[in-house]
C-alpha cells in the first residue's frame, strides 16, 4: 500500500491561494461584508469571515502554545481587518511548519467555541485548521452569486497542478 499524502506545506498553499483570491474579490466588493448570513451562527458576511479568521489564529496560537486569542476582539468591520488577521495566522502557520521540534500526534487539550473542552492531535487540529475555511468559501461563494457578485477563479485543490490539454 503506498503512503500517498499531501504536506501541510502544500495544503497551506492552497489555503493561501484561496484566501488571497477571497481578499482580492471583497476588496473589489466591501458591500458584501454586510450581505445576510446565517452560517455559523453569524448573521453577516462579514461576521462569518470573523469566524473563518478566528478558527486560524486561535488553532494556530494553540499549536504554537499561545494563549488564544479572544474572539470577541478579532475585527470584522474591513476587508483589510479580516485579512491582517488570516495574514498573522499564517505567518504563526510558516513558524511552526518550519520547527522540527513538534511531536505532531501530541494530544493537547482546547476549549472550543461550541463543544467546550476538547482533546486532539496537532495533526487533526493543524490540518482541520487549513481546512477549515475551505468549506465555509465555498459557503460564501453562494450567498456572493445570490448578490450577483461571481468569483471568477476555480477553488478545487486539483487546480493547483492542472494542465489544459
Amino acid at each position: 500500500m503506498s503512503h500517498l499524502a499531501l504536506t501541510a506545506e502544500e495544503v497551506l498553499a492552497w489555503h493561501e491561494k484561496n484566501s488571497n483570491n477571497w481578499k482580492q474579490l471583497l476588496t473589489e466588493h466591501p458591500e458584501a461584508l454586510s450581505f445576510p448570513c446565517d452560517i455559523a451562527q453569524t448573521k453577516t458576511v462579514g461576521e462569518l469571515l470573523q469566524h473563518v479568521v478566528a478558527a486560524e489564529l486561535r488553532y494556530v496560537e494553540r499549536l504554537s502554545n499561545l494563549p488564544a486569542s479572544d474572539y470577541a476582539t478579532i475585527p470584522f468591520d474591513s476587508v483589510e481587518a479580516i485579512y491582517a488577521t488570516h495574514d498573522r495566522a499564517t505567518a504563526l502557520f510558516q513558524q511552526l511548519l518550519a520547527s522540527d521540534t513538534i511531536d505532531w500526534n501530541e494530544r493537547i487539550d482546547y476549549v472550543t467555541r461550541t463543544m467546550g473542552p476538547a482533546r486532539s492531535a496537532r495533526k487533526s487540529i493543524l490540518f482541520h485548521a487549513l481546512l477549515h475555511a475551505s468549506r465555509h468559501y465555498a459557503q460564501l461563494a453562494t450567498i456572493l452569486r445570490q448578490h450577483g457578485i461571481k468569483p471568477g477563479w476555480p477553488m478545487d485543490y486539483i487546480f493547483m497542478d492542472i494542465e489544459k490539454v
